[in-house]
This record gives C-alpha cells, sequence and structure tokens, in this order.
C-alpha cells in the first residue's frame, strides 16, 4: 500500500513539472515556488527555466511591440513579424520541454538553462 501511494506522489510532482512549462500560465506557479522556496531540486530547475523563459518572451515582445509603434509601417511589420515568431518559437519551446519531460529526459536547453541557474540561484540559497 505504501508503494502506491509513493508512486502517485512521485505522479503528481511529475504532472507539476508539465504544468510549470505551460505557456504564460506556469509561469505564476513556478514563480511561486521560487518565491516560497519549495519543492525538490528537479521542481527548483524547471521553475527556474520556465520564468526566464517567460521573462525573456514577455521582454522580447513588449520591445519589439513598441518598436513597431515607432517605426514606419514597412519596419513595423517586420517588427511585428520578429515578434510572431519570437512567440511561436517561446510555446514550441515549451512544447519542446514538454516532450522531453514526457519522455524522461534532461530538460536543459542551451543558454536559458544557464541564465536561470545564474539568475534565480542568488535568491534561492540565501
Amino acid at each position: 500500500m505504501e508503494n502506491l501511494d509513493r508512486f502517485q506522489e512521485k505522479n503528481l510532482k511529475h504532472l507539476q513539472l508539465y504544468f510549470y512549462l505551460v505557456p504564460v500560465l506556469g509561469f505564476f506557479p513556478a514563480l511561486w515556488t521560487l518565491y516560497k522556496r519549495q519543492g525538490s531540486r528537479q521542481q527548483q530547475t524547471v521553475s527556474r527555466l520556465s520564468v526566464t523563459l517567460a521573462l525573456g518572451w514577455l521582454l522580447g515582445y513588449t520591445l519589439l511591440l513598441i518598436g513597431a509603434e515607432q517605426t514606419s509601417e514597412v519596419f513595423a511589420f517586420r517588427l511585428l513579424f520578429l515578434n510572431s515568431l519570437l512567440t511561436s518559437g517561446y510555446f514550441l519551446g515549451c512544447l519542446f520541454l514538454m516532450v522531453r519531460l514526457w519522455q524522461r529526459k534532461s530538460l536543459r536547453l542551451p543558454g536559458f538553462s544557464q541564465v536561470a541557474e545564474a539568475t534565480f540561484s542568488k535568491d534561492i540559497s540565501s
């Protein structure tokens, strides 16, 4: 009977990792996990990556949108096109990480994982 409970707890934690990786919406529980300094090491790592991806997307989205409003129509179209590529890349990146999680493989993205660890490791350890 105990093995069943442990198995269910493991599956719930795995499901929680999926929820952290949901584009836009997963940002909030991931940020809450980092803020409360709770969860396993894997949950902390996925939370850091999720928050880093979401904040990077939001910053890029906002800057491209502001740039598109301040320029001519031809250049604005190009910036809005880049904005759509950035958003598509963010959603596909989250989907890619969800597939990797399903396959039980590493959830590291070159560049983003290092930035996430460097940015949020100071807040967690202190």
